[in-house]
């Protein structure tokens, strides 16, 4: 008898929605870290990890070209997510640290807007 395979009906990747709980564990997770129990590998694992969900709220349409305090957020999340300001190897642990929390609370406020205006899109 012949098997028949079949793709996995995925939809498109932009259609999918945002988890805002899985999202908010990882803030709070990242949030709840104390520097002096925390290795400098814990914290850019944590960057890492948080890096992906503010990388995935950045492409939601919150009105930004609308709304000034979204716009700031926004201004702020990337100027965190340039790799060129990012913290290397060679930054402190308070520095990475203090990175990754400015990070998760970025994460948190955008998360806190895309809960607010539901998964549709801004409309003017």
């Amino acid at each position: 008898m012949a098997s028949e395979t079949r793709e996995p009906d995925t939809g498109s990747v932009d259609s999918l929605p945002i988890d805002v709980e899985l999202i908010s564990d990882i803030v709070d997770d990242v949030l709840g870290m104390r520097l002096s129990t925390s290795t400098r590998e814990d914290i850019d694992f944590k960057t890492s990890r948080v890096t992906g969900p503010l990388n995935l709220l950045l492409t939601e349409d919150f009105g930004a070209d609308d709304d000034g305090e979204i716009r700031s957020l926004f201004r702020r999340a990337y100027r965190l997510l340039d790799m060129s300001k990012r913290p290397g190897e060679q930054a402190t642990s308070f520095e990475a640290f203090s990175h990754l929390h400015n990070l998760a609370t970025i994460t948190r406020s955008l998360l806190s807007v895309y809960a607010k205006i539901g998964a549709s899109p801004h409309e003017p």
